[in-house]
């Protein structure tokens, strides 16, 4: 029982985007794409709505799509000794001088964040009237916000799991699988913190869960650190 932590206010925030791409660091060179918005992307969300260079405040998730698919984009790398400079976005048509990939991307995301606490106060106030458009994945993929509330999160051993994301160990579904992505990056972008998560890509009822909340509609949510 997580009868040792008291009850928290938090705001719950619902976003929708028509189309979204999340591509998986980890798999270099290959079309791989995540299921679901990784938490340093979220992350990065919430700092465009606030202006700040990042946020660092803890969070609740969770994350699903209604289909998705592949397209083709064209990449123009630059070369490292800087032989082959763009010019206007494109280089020179020579050998790695441009390359065509399959991309992965989602169609219908459904993102929920929750915000406790202060920082989930000026956070949400900054929702209202963000500082930069609010984009998820990639800096054509804007994202709406849908709705704005507050609710109260409840420390639980029990709450419907569906598509939040939770720590390793966080519930024992099994239907759930394990990813491997970035809680955070650096403001220079040359240091990533990487952890494991627990994501359902089903609804899932009620289910014993450990370490967890639940908000007042008995979904589970887990306050995630960078």
């Amino acid at each position: 029982m997580n009868v040792q932590r008291e009850p928290l206010t938090a705001w719950r925030a619902d976003f929708w985007a028509p189309v979204a791409s999340f591509r998986d660091p980890l798999f270099p060179g290959l079309s791989h794409g995540l299921p679901l918005p990784p938490p340093s992307t979220v992350r990065g969300l919430l700092a465009a709505a606030t202006g700040a260079p990042a946020e660092s405040l803890a969070l609740g998730m969770a994350a699903w799509s209604e289909g998705g698919g592949v397209d083709a984009e064209t990449y123009h790398p630059i070369s490292a000794d800087g032989s082959n400079p763009a010019v206007s976005g494109r280089v020179r048509a020579v050998k790695g001088g441009m390359t065509i990939r399959d991309r992965p991307f989602l169609a219908d995301v459904h993102l929920t964040v929750w915000l406790p606490g202060g920082d989930g106060d000026r956070i949400a106030e900054a929702l209202r009237r963000p500082v930069w458009p609010l984009r998820l994945g990639r800096s054509q993929d804007v994202v709406h916000p849908l709705d704005l509330q507050r609710t109260m999160l409840h420390p639980t051993d029990q709450a419907i799991v569906d598509h939040a994301l939770a720590p390793a160990g966080g519930h024992g579904v099994p239907a759930a699988t394990v990813h491997r992505m970035a809680a955070s990056v650096s403001l220079d972008r040359l240091q990533t913190s990487w952890a494991d998560y627990l994501w359902c890509d089903t609804a899932t009822g009620p289910y014993p869960v450990r370490d967890a909340y639940e908000d007042d509609e008995g979904q589970a949510v887990w306050l995630l650190t960078p």
